[in-house]
Order: structure tokens, then C-alpha cells, then sequence
């Protein structure tokens, strides 16, 4: 304690100036007053008005910063100096007569000078949501009265006219208020009376006759552009199925040739063929003709040998003129043949040359048979002439040549006869050739009579009934 002694009135100091330090510090605490940035303070009391302030003005406004409150003495209190809204929903007539119902917002707020803010506290510290029905009633009537000078096109047209000239009206009104408007907005315009639907009638008619105009329009070029896209469609498929048929065309051309090759072999042998053939016919003509020569062998006179010379003449004249035109037919069906190759089918060469061929045996024939007629009408008219000269001997000479003809034919029953038994031995068959030749001695005078008339040929004898 001797020791502690001396430093007790230090320490008595020491905490006598903590205990004045704690209260000096609560006592500038509980006066200092801060302003929020969206507030300002009104100081009334011991105080004075801001220098610069309107006059008649008794309290202190601070913003931003802190000032000293003298408890007891000055009273603090805060306004708000954020945004408020008001919505507007007003009744108007236009200078038409129309009613309209305009819907809108009011966004405004107190000034942020000194004057604004006094004017606000005087009228709205302690208040403030009073502040949306007077702001309310001041649009209200401005909006009346300006909507009131306006028709319904322009306050559909000129909205920001509208709002504008409403600020402006209530300008003076609002500063008197201490308010500032931030925001005027004209959301709605409704329309009780259908005057603007009606109004947009014809423009909605007009853009919807537009509309459709203008979607036919589309429609029509579209068609066109799809049209125009066909037919070039329609054109390469053209070209592309022209480009395949003369692909086609070469193939089948080639294949018809490769095929035509084995036609084209067998016409030519064909045409061979009907060369041989037509040899033949003339070798069958000339056998036709030796015939005829042999049939008569014994020219009446030398007029008989002359006509029949004339005859052979003229049937060799014939023969060639026939082996003339076979030949040329036969060149013609061959150079036919070998042009056919390249332009048509096998069948039609093949068939030309039949036909060329077919002609030319037609021809062959035909003068062999026209040299065999003329040769044996020579023939009947020199045994006619030589029947009127020496008929005994040309009767002599027919019957002759045609006796085993004769006696044949009158045999020819016994042929059919299986078995013959004959009576009598040798003399049985004596009797029965001899009624043989008797037949045959009847029959002559009628084979002389036809053969003095002029007949080629006589009946033969009548059917000898069965033994």
C-alpha cells in the first residue's frame, strides 16, 4: 500500500478522464445526426435557416453530411427523398366529344435543392403518403384539360405531346410542392364508346386487304418461281432422257448390227439359194425343152423344123431376158441387202430377197412354161399339118408310142386279181391274152378316130371286169 500510495491521485485522474471520455463520446454520438443519400434532415429549434434559403425560412436542412442536434433544444426529423409512383386512371372528353379513359403513371420524387425540400417539408414532414393523392389530383385536372383541347387521333398519335404538356402544366404546381416529376407515362387509352375500334376498322381492313395482296402476290411468285423450277426440272429430264435414248439408240444400233450379222450371213445364203434355184429352173426348163424336142421327132417339112427353130429361138430369147432380170434382181436384192444392213432390220432384207427371188423363179417359170406352150402348140399344129399330109403314118406312129400305154391299161385288172387259176393249161392262157389284144384291136379305131380329130391323147379302155 506505501507503495501504491503516492499514484492514487493519478489513477483517480486517469479514470475520472476515461469516465469524461466515455460521456463526451456518448454525449457527440447521441447529437451527432447523420443524412442517409436518400434523406434529408430538418433541423428546427436553436437553429438557423441555410444561407441562401427563401426567406422566413426557421430550420436547418441537411443533406449528405452530419450536423450537431442539441438534445432539448432542436428537434431532427427525416424526409425521404426517394421515388414514388402514382397511377392514373382519369375520365376525359376529347374536343370531339368522345370519352375516353387515359391510364397512366406519375413517377416523381422531392427536389433535391434546398427550396424543394423546404417547400416538401412545410407541407408533407410527417406525411409523405399524402404526397400520391395531390400529386394524383394535380394530373388529374391538367389531363382533363389538355385531353379536353385534343381529338382521339391525336392522343393516339401524339402521346409524348400529351405526357409532355402535362409536365408543363403542372410544373409551377409540383414546385410548389416541392416535388419533381421524373417519369410521365400514358400506359392506356381505353375507349367506352368503340369509337377507336372503329376508328382502326378501315386501316385494319386496309392492311389486311394488303396483307392479303401481298400474301397472293408471294403466292403467285412463288408459283411462278416453282413453275419456273419445274419446267427446268422438266428440261434437264428432257436432256437427260434425249442423252439416254441416243445412248440407247447407240447400243441398240450396235446390237442390231451384231445381230444383224447372222441374218445378214443367212441372206446371203438365201440369196445363193435362189441362185441355185434359178439354175435349176433354167436346167429344168432346158430338160422341158428337150422333152418338147423329143416329143417330136419327126418334123413334118422344113416349115414344121423353121417354126420350131423360131420357137426355140424365141423360148432361149425369153430364157435369157428371165436369167437377165434374175440376175439383176439378184445384184439389186444383194446391193438392197447391204444398204438394209445399215439402215433396217434382217427381216425386211431377207424378205426382199425372197421376194426378188420369188420373182425371179416366177419369171423363170412363166417363160419356161410360155417356151414349153409355144413349143408344143408348133407341135400340134406340125402333127396337124403332118396328119393332113401323111395321116396314116402319124397315126401309125402315135399308136405305136403309146401302145404299151394301151395294152397296160388293159391288163391293169388283172393287177387287183390275188390269185388266178386258169383252165384248159396253155390254151386257157392263149384265149386269155388273145381277148387281151382283141380289147386292144377295139379300142383302135377309136384311138385313130380321136387322133384324126386333133386329140393329143385317147381315152383308154374300159375297165375289164375281174376274172
Amino acid at each position: 500500500m506505501q507503495y501504491i500510495a503516492p499514484f492514487i491521485p493519478l489513477i483517480v485522474l486517469v479514470i475520472a478522464a476515461v469516465i469524461v471520455i466515455f460521456l463526451v463520446r456518448g454525449a457527440v454520438k447521441m447529437m451527432w445526426q447523420v443524412a442517409e443519400p436518400n434523406e434529408a434532415l430538418i433541423i428546427s429549434g436553436f437553429t438557423r435557416g441555410n444561407v441562401g434559403t427563401t426567406d422566413g425560412m426557421d430550420f436547418k436542412i441537411v443533406t449528405g453530411k452530419g450536423a450537431f442536434v442539441i438534445p432539448g433544444l432542436q428537434t431532427v426529423r427525416a424526409l425521404s427523398l426517394t421515388l414514388n409512383e402514382t397511377e392514373l386512371q382519369v375520365n376525359c372528353v376529347t374536343s370531339q366529344g368522345i370519352q375516353v379513359v387515359v391510364q397512366g403513371v406519375v413517377i416523381f420524387k422531392i427536389g433535391d435543392s434546398t427550396p424543394f425540400i423546404a417547400n416538401a417539408a412545410r407541407r408533407f414532414l410527417g406525411q409523405q403518403p399524402k404526397m400520391e393523392s395531390q400529386v394524383y389530383n394535380v394530373f388529374e385536372g391538367h389531363l382533363r384539360s389538355i385531353i379536353g383541347s385534343m381529338t382521339v387521333e391525336e392522343i393516339i398519335r401524339e402521346r409524348d405531346k400529351l405526357a409532355s404538356q402535362v409536365r408543363s402544366a403542372s410544373g409551377i404546381e409540383m414546385e410548389k410542392l416541392g416535388l419533381v416529376v421524373d417519369s410521365l407515362q400514358i400506359k392506356d387509352l381505353e375507349d367506352p364508346t368503340g369509337y377507336i375500334q372503329n376508328l382502326a376498322k378501315p386501316h385494319i381492313a386496309q392492311v389486311v386487304m394488303e396483307a392479303r395482296i401481298a400474301e397472293a402476290t408471294r403466292n403467285r411468285e412463288a408459283a411462278e418461281k416453282e413453275a419456273e423450277a419445274a419446267s427446268l426440272i422438266a428440261d434437264a429430264q428432257s436432256i437427260s432422257a434425249i442423252r439416254q435414248s441416243a445412248a440407247r439408240a447407240n447400243a441398240e444400233t450396235a446390237k442390231a448390227n451384231a445381230a444383224q450379222a447372222g441374218p445378214l450371213a443367212d441372206a446371203s445364203a438365201r440369196q445363193q439359194v435362189v441362185v441355185q434355184e434359178t439354175q435349176v429352173a433354167k436346167l429344168e426348163a432346158d430338160r422341158e425343152e428337150q422333152k418338147l424336142q423329143t416329143t417330136v421327132r419327126k418334123p413334118a417339112d422344113a416349115k414344121a423344123y423353121a417354126q420350131r427353130t423360131e420357137a426355140e429361138a424365141q423360148k432361149a430369147a425369153d430364157i435369157s431376158a428371165a436369167e437377165a432380170r434374175a440376175r439383176k434382181t439378184e445384184l439389186e436384192a444383194q446391193a438392197n441387202a447391204t444398204a438394209a444392213a445399215a439402215t433396217a432390220g434382217a427381216t425386211r432384207v431377207t424378205g426382199e430377197a425372197e421376194a426378188a427371188a420369188t420373182k425371179a423363179r416366177g419369171d423363170a417359170a412363166a417363160s419356161a412354161i410360155k417356151a414349153k406352150a409355144l413349143a408344143e402348140a408348133e407341135g400340134i399344129k406340125a402333127r396337124a399339118e403332118a396328119l393332113g399330109t401323111n395321116q396314116e403314118a402319124v397315126i401309125s406312129q402315135q399308136l405305136a408310142e403309146n401302145m404299151p400305154a394301151i395294152v397296160a391299161a388293159a391288163a391293169e385288172p388283172f393287177a387287183h386279181v390275188g390269185q388266178l387259176t386258169v383252165l384248159n393249161g396253155g390254151e386257157g392262157i392263149n384265149n386269155m391274152v388273145g381277148g387281151i389284144l382283141s380289147q386292144v384291136g377295139n379300142y383302135l379305131p377309136a384311138l385313130t378316130h380321136a387322133l384324126k380329130n386333133g386329140k393329143t391323147s385317147a381315152p383308154l379302155p374300159p375297165e375289164t371286169p375281174h376274172a
